[in-house]
This record gives structure tokens, C-alpha cells and sequence, in this order.
């Protein structure tokens, strides 16, 4: 198997079009496993030279809200009462270690989002 590091955007782009051609290549042949190693080496490049940030603790719970069709109900066992839960989402008081974890466990939200400083309220 012939592969060498991804230095450049030459390399990186000459590797992303190589994987386009390998993306329906069988698990554990030769070609399914130069499309494993390659895109391993293009995620190692893109987190070192393109690294996402990651989302607001808020905007995060809010996205999950909207995308699983929760309501402030569905928070309350989670982060307390709903008056707590809108006091959460309005930025008004921060999110407790027992409130990450259990948004972590029951919503898959990304922990490491969870613990971020939530940016500021804007002013009204």
C-alpha cells in the first residue's frame, strides 16, 4: 500500500478524491482498507487544520429541543422545574455539574459542549 502523509492541500485534495473513488469498497479488502487508512489521514489533517469549535452549551440544548421535538416538560427532569429550565435557556443561570451530566446521558449532548461558557445574553 503505497500512502504517504498529507502535507499540503495538493496532497489533502488529491486524498479526498481518492476516497470518492474507494467509498463503495468492500470492508477487508485492499481497496476497503486504503479507504480506512486514507480517511483517517484526511480526519488527522482537517482537525488540525480546519478544527470545529464547539456549539454553545444553549444553543445546543435548543438545537436538541427542536430537532427531537422536546418541549421544556421534557427538560424539567433533567434541570429542575420549567421556571429553572427557561432561567437556563434565557442565559439567566448557568448549567450545575448534575445538570451537564444528566443532559450528557439522557440527550447525547456532548459533554465537552455542556461544560463551555455559554456566550452572553444579548441586550434587549
Amino acid at each position: 500500500m503505497d500512502i504517504k502523509p498529507i502535507k499540503t492541500k495538493t496532497d489533502y485534495r488529491a486524498a479526498l478524491k481518492e476516497i470518492e473513488a474507494l467509498m463503495h469498497a468492500k470492508p477487508r479488502t485492499p481497496q476497503g482498507d486504503r479507504l480506512e487508512v486514507l480517511v483517517t489521514l484526511v480526519e488527522a489533517y482537517e482537525a488540525r487544520h480546519y478544527p470545529l469549535d464547539l456549539a454553545d452549551p444553549i444553543e445546543a440544548i435548543k438545537y436538541t429541543m427542536e430537532s427531537k421535538g422536546l418541549s421544556v416538560k421534557d427538560l424539567e427532569p433533567m434541570i429542575g422545574r420549567s421556571n429553572r429550565v427557561y432561567e437556563i435557556l434565557s442565559r439567566k443561570r448557568p448549567l450545575t455539574l448534575k445538570m451537564i451530566w444528566a443532559l450528557h446521558k439522557r440527550l447525547g449532548i456532548p459533554a465537552e459542549c455542556l461544560i463551555r461558557q455559554p456566550k452572553k445574553a444579548r441586550a434587549a
